[in-house]
């Protein structure tokens, strides 16, 4: 875990974090390319893509943990970023970390970070290489909770818990954003993890943004169908998705902006796009070289 500050967005009230054609290499490899979005501040943002998309780096350019190779970023306030690894000093107990937490951090939340270890009943007594993965990644929230960050930014953060904790942390974490504010930037490869959590969505492919928006705005601009095989849909709007299996055809749509939502009639039924549905289908189209 680590908590910095950047460099501060023109407009905090607008954009929690900003990246303008962001850029990032290894050699002579981009892991990351032409990365621009705006996140607004209070959301819970999904950071989306495949193992190699490109995710870890981008919220490590956003920490201040790595350096751009082209373009710019920036947040508003204070950053807390807890890593893959959820690190901790072994020798350490809880207690310890936090004492560390408190030196470390120009704000600093005692209470706020001890009511998280009580609320997952982790001992503070213990040393964190004595405890489980699960409990030492709570350890790692406590901290970034502790330093009353503007901006939080989890990289597969339910990666180590159990299902009962991923649900309790999910909760926990929302509580968080309604009682302080902060803005909260979470990647996942696990879509199913989501729900009922993010309210935006960021999707990376082979380190591009392929979409990025408010999710229910973005879910609402796009529809099912379903119904006898054909070659196209029964209305009209770009095909993200086409799956035939049988004598049935399936369709994802991106409907036609500024027009009035198709009305489809016979044999065909319509139905809403969930987040899994979306993601899938936009990854499966980078895969088969039909993305951007």
């Amino acid at each position: 875990m680590t908590t910095t500050v950047t460099e501060p967005v023109e407009d905090t009230a607008a954009a929690a974090v900003h990246a303008q054609a962001l850029g990032k290499r290894y050699r002579n490899k981009w892991a990351l390319r032409e990365c621009t979005f705006d996140l607004p501040a209070g959301r819970v943002a999904a950071l989306v893509g495949a193992n190699g998309a490109g995710k870890t780096t981008l919220m490590s350019v956003l920490a201040g943990l790595l350096d751009a190779d082209e373009g710019s970023a920036g947040t508003s306030g204070r950053v807390a970023f807890v890593s893959q690894e959820k690190p901790v000093y072994r020798h350490f107990t809880a207690a310890d970390m936090l004492r560390l937490g408190a030196h470390l951090n120009v704000v600093w939340d005692q209470a706020r970070a001890v009511r998280w270890l009580d609320r997952f009943e982790i001992p503070l007594d213990k040393a964190c290489g004595k405890l489980s993965g699960g409990q030492q990644a709570q350890v790692a929230f406590a901290l970034a909770i502790g330093s009353r960050p503007t901006v939080l930014m989890l990289d597969e953060p339910l990666a180590n818990l159990d299902p009962l904790a991923r649900r309790e942390v999910t909760a926990e974490l929302l509580g968080e954003v309604e009682e302080t504010g902060m803005t909260v930037l979470l990647s996942t490869h696990v879509v199913a993890e989501l729900g009922g959590v993010a309210d935006y969505l960021l999707l990376l492919a082979h380190g591009r943004l392929l979409a990025g928006g408010d999710l229910d705005e973005l879910l609402a601009r796009h529809v099912t169908y379903l119904g006898p095989r054909s070659d196209t849909p029964p209305a009209l709007g770009e095909v993200v998705e086409a799956r035939h299996r049988g004598n049935q055809s399936t369709f994802l749509v991106k409907l036609p902006e500024g027009q009035p939502r198709p009305v489809v009639a016979g044999q065909w039924t319509e139905r809403p796009v969930t987040l899994e549905d979306y993601v899938l289908a936009q990854l499966a189209a980078t895969r088969k070289g039909l993305g951007a």
